[in-house]
């Protein structure tokens, strides 16, 4: 029988064999799964006093994976949606450990148990049309700047691309004319179009004939003509959005982000009465559940349905109340 790989081979080969050469995972993913090794490995060595490269397989167990957890919640401040990130990354890799090592089968089961974190789910947060025009129109058009800004912001608000597939864009990937759209890779490496309205095709009609600023194929480059960071778009989003809120001063109590951008592109079409299902492959949901976050935040369908509500409701409502010992019991719990 083969001895089994060392904790240093299992992590090269989950990266190199499993996440790049058989998945074809995004660089995103690869970039994320190893944000979070490097945490576990630092953890681990404060804790074990052993260097990464001695640490051996059965030092990552279920107990210290679980403490590595509790230290960034407690002590790093980190949200529930990111530690289950982490557990995420984590997860596959013990998925992988399992057929290259069977024999720790056992130990491999105890860390793929541990539970994920529950977290409170607050309703998205968007920005309704009036704030949408504030802050289109704060963006200089007279500047080569303001006018990249307009046309990123005018395209974020009405495909609702995310902030990756927003700065991944080329100018081929534009195509106008008739049945104008956009084509990008989103998540899961998926190829997804999303149509464009006639104003934001007349938009990218008058932006694309902007002499470029080199050879870098990007739709919105920066100054330089390379492609923006995601920092960049973020600090373009809250200049604007503070120079909208001297017009618009409702825009001062709400943190606008890129994805905001996306909420509110989502909104939009369900204030359209556009179905969810078509939403959700507007936005390049894996699954129509993702979408129905929209509907709670929609206050008007909440509205129209209680209304609906009322309108058969006349009678006066009679709670029903159980009888018995063991129903009176659960009752009172």
């Amino acid at each position: 029988m083969k001895p089994n790989p060392s904790l240093a081979t299992l992590i090269e080969r989950f990266f190199t064999e499993r996440l790049m050469y058989q998945r074809h995972v995004s660089p995103h993913t690869v970039a994320s799964y190893r944000d979070t090794f490097r945490l576990l490995f630092r953890f681990a060595q404060t804790r074990l006093h052993k260097s990464p490269e001695k640490l051996e397989l059965l030092d990552l167990d279920a107990s210290l994976i679980s403490a590595f957890v509790d230290d960034m919640e407690a002590f790093r401040s980190v949200c529930v949606r990111t530690l289950n990130l982490r557990l995420t990354a984590i997860r596959p890799f013990f998925h992988f450990v399992a057929f290259e090592a069977p024999t720790h089968s056992g130990h491999i089961q105890r860390v793929l148990a541990i539970p994920g974190k529950r977290g409170d789910k607050g309703i998205v947060s968007f920005i309704n049309r009036e704030e949408i025009d504030a802050l289109l129109a704060a963006p200089d058009r007279c500047t080569w700047i303001g006018r990249r800004d307009y046309s990123l912001l005018l395209q974020a608000v009405q495909t609702g691309l995310r902030l990756s597939e927003l700065t991944a864009l080329n100018r081929d990937d534009v195509h106008l004319g008739r049945g104008a759209h956009v084509r990008c890779f989103g998540k899961g490496r998926k190829e997804r179009c999303t149509p464009l309205t006639a104003h934001a095709a007349l938009t990218l009609k008058a932006w694309l004939k902007e002499p470029p600023r080199s050879t870098e194929p990007s739709l919105f480059p920066n100054v330089h003509g390379g492609r923006l960071s995601a920092d960049a778009v973020q600090y373009l989003v809250s200049k604007y959005v503070k120079q909208a809120s001297a017009g618009c001063p409702t825009l001062m109590r709400k943190r606008v982000s890129p994805h905001v951008l996306r909420h509110s592109a989502a909104m939009e079409l369900l204030q359209a009465g556009v179905d969810c299902s078509v939403i959700a492959l507007w936005l390049g949901h894996e699954s129509v559940e993702t979408t129905q976050v929209y509907l709670h935040a929609h206050l008007a369908i909440k509205e129209a349905s209680l209304a609906k509500v009322s309108t058969f409701h006349t009678g006066r409502s009679v709670r029903y109340r159980a009888r018995g010992r063991l129903l009176t019991f659960l009752d009172s719990l």
